[in-house]
C-alpha cells in the first residue's frame, strides 16, 4: 500500500550535495517524490535553512529512507530530522530535486 512521509531535515545540509545524495538513495530505493531546499521557513529550519523532502512508497522503503536522511551523505552534519506521515494526495512516478 502506497503511503507518504514528509519530511524536515536540519543541520549542514545545504551545499554539500544532500538533495543529489537523497535522489539517488530514492533510486535504489524505489522511492518517488521530490526534495528541495527550503529557505522560507526558519520557524523550521532556523535562520539558514534546510532540506524538505516528501517520500512515496511502502512502509518499509519509506523507514529505510527516513533513517538514510538522518545519516545524510559524508560530508553532511544532520543535527534532526522531523517527519510525519500524510495523506497520499498526489502520486508521483519518479523522484526529483525540486528549485
Amino acid at each position: 500500500m502506497l503511503k507518504q512521509v514528509h519530511c524536515y531535515i536540519k543541520g549542514d545540509v545545504i551545499g554539500v550535495g544532500f538533495r543529489a545524495w537523497t535522489k539517488i538513495q530514492a533510486k535504489m530505493l524505489k522511492v518517488n517524490g521530490w526534495v528541495k531546499n527550503n529557505f522560507e521557513r526558519p520557524e523550521i529550519f532556523g535562520d539558514y535553512g534546510g532540506v524538505e523532502a516528501v517520500f512515496q512508497g511502502d512502509e518499509e522503503q519509506l523507514e529505510k529512507m527516513i533513517q538514510l536522511v538522518k545519516q545524510g551523505p559524508p560530508i553532511s552534519y544532520v543535527e534532526d530530522v522531523d517527519y510525519f506521515y500524510e495523506e497520499v494526495k498526489k502520486i508521483y512516478d519518479s523522484f526529483e530535486i525540486k528549485k
